[in-house]
């Protein structure tokens, strides 16, 4: 049964790694994958309520016996002093500390156990916990999850100290008469299984689950190991002070306040790893780690997660004219706006240049993600002032959406970057990712290597459909690519001629179209047939340099005039290099070989490319055309057209021609030559070639008798629409 993106999301979020694939055996912690991966519902609530019943029956045990709760006297002020010491320097401090518990509140909550037992150790730890937690604002619930953590962590310590035969209390104090290996076992396991039970919950209970831990985490495992020598060194000194000279404990606030900023620094240097360093943003690296957490949570909520990648336009002209220095205030103002418009719950990150992501934990739809990058657009497109100078930049911007597009961080980035460029391209601002236009999916890239097999091979075929002139005679034939491919069956010419443009492939299928039509050509030549072919190139081929002089080498190869080709282009070629498109079409048509405007009318200016444009031919889109007998507009269309056409002194070509009437009213507008199944679907060489002899009589020699043009709009060659091209 086929996978739903969402089922295959799962799959990536139960085994998937930010590095390393699923089933990598290169994985450094599998068992930890493996742990993080279990999904115990109800954790939290069952730990507290676990930690509540626990203190309840020890405190009451506590108090029906007749015992203390807190030491008094010097040793319980001392305590107290230092404890409140410590609160006061965490609070200060102010960081969040997501995974819990801090080195000085450990090593102070592990000396009381040693001295006095489970439960004025944990009331220090309630202490330094849920004070901390209550005085940072919203943060209850961690405060109360962290309290109970600290609280079964300290007891089961305790249970460690028991098995030794160790039942401290505020009565009798633990002292033991000498410092042997054995004491040194004993505080070793307590400290040992206190780390372990208060980390390993509240790693459970924050981390995702997508297996490996993030950079944060794999810091905070350092942390922890520094946090257990200072338990080790800090607390058995502790119960010696307390024990002989208590008025000394609030001395102790130095090293533990020490420790803490250590572990600090620890961590802040561990978050710079994951900081751009000029604007402050997150970058790359917690971006996908973020990302993964935000997709887990996601999946757990049945919900939906975008992200959104925006890139600025044209912002090297900046860097190259104002200098890099000035490129840097910009990015910092651009970063400051992202922060600004930001919606609440999103998250911002530079992935370096002028490149910035944005990340959606919770989406509603597609849509609702592409509104909020259009929003995000708007916001950098307003005026920017750097200096003095006001500058308007404009960003696009590329959005993916979990699971509708991806089930893992990495797959969501590459889709939201193909859906990016993709705006670009459109100049639209913003656009969705859709796989039909992706050719980096595991299905087109497949078929991406079987087209290019194919073309080594020689499997890829021309079919060759006729256009005729209203006197019956052939204009020529135009080469249209068909592949068969052995397991897929027919794939759609649009399907791989757009793999081909988007992956570099296109101008290895233009050699191989042009070499295949010109010795079609040449053949047919041998046999007394002179009919011209045309052939569409790609923008990106009429951008290559020395394209001109490579299709003038190919005629010259094959002993073929280069009136007996045509090549076929869309205005689309003046959108990315206009000097370079001229002066590559001027150097076609330099050789003799003729060109042809495809889609007409389907451009945005048309009108302004056909005056810049060196064609002798025009042909109408067949979106135009099908409606012609039947809409008043179209047939509007396609009159001012021809006559446009032929005030330039150009031949008109209709595409799509199906029936009876619509040749009828094309003839009576005054269109040169028609294409299309009424005339003959695209045949095969051989059928084409039958197909060209059962004409009456071979014919016209198209290519021997071409009038050359007098300008690059070929005014004042205006030919009767009833006489073919000759």
């Amino acid at each position: 049964m086929q996978q739903t993106p969402r089922d295959r999301g799962r799959q990536w979020l139960r085994h998937g790694h930010p590095q390393t694939p699923p089933g990598d055996s290169s994985d450094p912690a599998p068992w930890l994958q493996r742990l993080l991966s279990l999904k115990v519902p109800g954790l939290t609530r069952a730990v507290v309520a676990v930690a509540a019943v626990a203190l309840g029956i020890g405190a009451h045990r506590v108090v029906s016996e007749g015992r203390a709760l807190f030491p008094s006297g010097v040793a319980g002020w001392s305590f107290a002093v230092l404890t409140g010491i410590v609160v006061a320097h965490l609070v200060a401090l102010g960081r969040d500390r997501w995974w819990g518990g801090t080195g000085s509140g450990a090593a102070l909550t592990l000396a009381i156990l040693l001295l006095y037992g489970w439960i004025p150790a944990t009331l220090v730890s309630l202490a330094v916990v849920v004070l901390v937690g209550a005085a940072r604002r919203h943060r209850w619930r961690q405060a109360l999850r962290n309290g109970a953590v600290d609280m079964l962590g300290t007891g089961t310590a305790a249970l460690c100290l028991a098995a030794f035969g160790t039942h401290p209390s505020v009565e009798r104090p633990w002292g033991p008469a000498a410092w042997g290996p054995g004491t040194l076992a004993e505080i070793l396991l307590a400290a040992c299984a206190y780390l372990l039970v208060t980390r390993g919950l509240l790693w459970y209970g924050t981390l995702p689950r997508q297996g490996g831990l993030p950079t944060v985490a794999r810091t905070a495992l350092l942390r922890q190991g520094l946090v257990a020598v200072a338990l080790l060194g800090i607390s058995p000194l502790i119960v010696v002070v307390a024990t002989h000279m208590p008025l000394l404990l609030p001395l102790f606030a130095v090293p533990l306040i020490s420790l803490d900023f250590a572990l600090w620094i620890a961590r802040a240097r561990a978050e710079e790893q994951l900081r751009d360093p000029l604007t402050g943003l997150a970058n790359r690296q917690w971006l996908l780690e973020r990302t993964w957490s935000a997709l887990d949570e996601a999946d757990r909520q049945g919900a939906r997660s975008a992200l959104v990648l925006i890139d600025l336009d044209r912002f090297r002209s900046v860097n190259d004219t104002l200098g890099h220095l000035a490129g840097d205030r910009l990015l910092l103002q651009i970063a400051e706006r992202l922060r600004t418009a930001l919606p609440r719950g999103a998250e911002v990150a530079r992935l370096g240049g002028d490149e910035f992501a944005v990340l959606l934990p919770l989406a509603d739809s597609p849509t609702s993600a592409q509104r909020v990058a259009r929003m995000l657009v708007s916001a950098l497109g307003s005026p920017l002032d750097l200096d003095g100078l006001t500058l308007e930049l404009e960003a696009s911007a590329g959005v993916a959406v979990f699971p509708d597009h991806a089930g893992e961080a990495e797959g969501l980035l590459r889709r939201a970057d193909v859906a990016m460029y993709q705006a670009k391209r459109d100049r639209s601002g913003v656009e969705v990712y859709e796989a039909t236009r992706d050719g980096n999916t595991p299905d087109r890239l497949g078929l991406l290597g079987d087209l290019r097999r194919a073309l080594d091979a020689g499997e890829v075929e021309l079919h060759y459909q006729p256009k005729v002139s209203f006197d019956g005679s052939v204009s020529g034939l135009e080469a249209l690519v068909r592949w068969v491919h052995p397991d897929r069956g027919k794939v759609p010419p649009d399907e791989f001629i757009a793999i081909a443009e988007t992956s570099g492939l296109m101008p290895r299928l233009t050699d191989y179209v042009l070499e295949t039509a010109l010795a079609q050509v040449a053949r047919w030549r041998s046999q007394g047939l002179t009919v011209p072919v045309a052939v569409n190139v790609s923008p990106r081929d009429v951008h290559s340099p020395g394209f001109a002089g490579s299709v003038a080498a190919r005629l010259a190869r094959h002993g073929v005039p280069a009136g007996a080709l045509q090549l076929e282009i869309t205005e689309h070629v003046l959108l990315e290099d206009p000097q370079q498109a001229a002066d590559t079409l001027a150097a076609l048509t330099g050789h003799g070989v003729r060109m042809s405007l495809d889609d007409f009318g389907t451009g945005y200016s048309s009108l302004v490319h056909l005056r810049r444009l060196p064609v002798s031919e025009l042909k109408i889109d067949r979106s135009f055309v099908a409606r012609l007998a039947v809409d008043a507009e179209d047939a509007e269309i396609v009159r001012c057209t021809v006559d446009l056409a032929h005030s330039l002194g150009l031949l008109v070509v209709a595409e799509g021609v199906e029936d009876d009437e619509t040749w009828e009213r094309l003839r009576d507008l005054g269109c040169d030559a028609v294409q299309g199944w009424l005339v003959s679907a695209a045949m095969p060489p051989a059928e084409a070639t039958s197909w060209l002899r059962a004409r009456d009589g071979a014919p016209p020699a198209v290519e021997r008798t071409a009038p050359a043009l007098p300008g690059p709009r070929g005014r004042g060659a205006r030919r009767s629409h009833g006489q073919p091209a000759r």
